[in-house]
């Protein structure tokens, strides 16, 4: 063989070679995954509900896939993304209410007093929450949550929080939704900072989104209709709440869900009904050198050993993100 001839050999080898990765690739639903049993556990459920014939054949109209938000579809650590926004509201807030000023929680925020910051409460939170979330209209609200994933950066990766997003979980919903599942956003975050960035995001849209809801008030200004946000909790869509807004919001048991912590514990043991296939699913974060490792005795996305323990005894998939995953951010492929 002459060289001409070795050479053209060798970039039909090549092309060749691409062309059959890329076929790969394309024919591979999940590539983000690897091979492990996680996978396995995603792929056969999906072809035993969507098989016709088979036993565990679902209606389109019943795949039902629910999925936790914060530390199970984006970054949680090292604070949910909701707090941090409501901590950088407070100076505004305070402008407009001078009388929170005297206010120790606010006075620490102001002050970036991170020792006083890092003894808050639940109730502290809620505070916050309560004062940087209420008083304007849900599409003012919606504007300013997006105006501020616009400029704000996760602080470990340096990219905006709608970029740190875990690559595999966004697969998934991609490939649920490609096998004719309904895939919701059930999270213990607040539901109308969540629609905001929902549907750009993940590809699920406003009225797919059940989080914790704030009351609000309907009124007239300038003649045209508006609901203010009020101070007020409607839901607490956390835990035992999780059940209740899919009931109050869906009308019917998921027969897939997606959590990452104690939050969720109650929403998968929710899911299914009757003996037909289910699957029900856990983040477990465990990879510190490319994201983070936290579980039993973390404040945030706590993933106690009962749980665990509950996981292993009625099969749910324990998902390593270390072992399970090949990339976790967008950014990675």
């Amino acid at each position: 063989m002459n060289r001409t001839c070795y050479r053209v050999f060798v970039l039909i080898v090549l092309v060749a070679t691409t062309l059959i990765a890329r076929a790969a690739r394309a024919q591979d639903p999940l590539p983000s995954w690897n091979d492990t049993a996680a996978k396995k556990a995603i792929v056969d459920f999906v072809a035993k509900v969507t098989k016709e014939g088979s036993p565990d054949f679902v209606k389109p109209e019943d795949r039902i896939a629910t999925f936790d938000n914060d530390g199970t579809m984006w970054v949680e650590q090292p604070i949910y993304t909701q707090v941090e926004f409501a901590m950088q509201r407070v100076p505004a807030a305070v402008k407009e209410h001078p009388e929170l000023a005297d206010n120790e929680v606010f006075k620490a925020i102001l002050s970036r007093d991170r020792e006083a910051i890092a003894k808050f409460t639940l109730g502290d939170i809620e505070k916050i929450v309560a004062v940087t979330h209420s008083g304007m209209t849900v599409e003012q609200f919606k504007q300013i949550v997006k105006d501020w994933l616009d400029r704000a950066e996760q602080p470990r990766f340096k990219k905006p929080y709608t970029q740190c997003i875990y690559q595999p979980m966004l697969e998934l919903m991609q490939y649920l939704r490609a096998s004719g599942f309904k895939t919701y956003i059930v999270t213990g975050g607040g539901q109308d900072f969540v629609r905001a960035f929902a549907q750009k995001t993940y590809g699920v849209p406003g009225d797919q989104v059940i989080g914790t809801a704030g009351k609000v008030k309907y009124q007239y200004k300038d003649g045209k209709a508006e609901l203010i946000k009020l101070p007020e909790v409607l839901l607490i869509d956390d835990k035992t709440g999780k059940p209740e807004g899919i009931n109050l919001v869906i009308g019917q048991r998921p027969i897939a869900a997606f959590g990452n912590s104690t939050g969720d514990q109650q929403m998968l043991e929710y899911t299914g009904a009757g003996s037909g296939a289910r699957l029900m699913m856990l983040v477990h974060h465990d990879d510190a050198v490319r994201e983070y490792a936290y579980g039993q005795d973390s404040k945030i996305g706590t993933f106690s050993n009962a749980l665990m323990d509950e996981a292993k005894s009625k099969g749910w998939t324990v998902i390593s993100m270390k072992d399970d995953w090949k990339t976790i951010f967008p950014w990675e492929k």
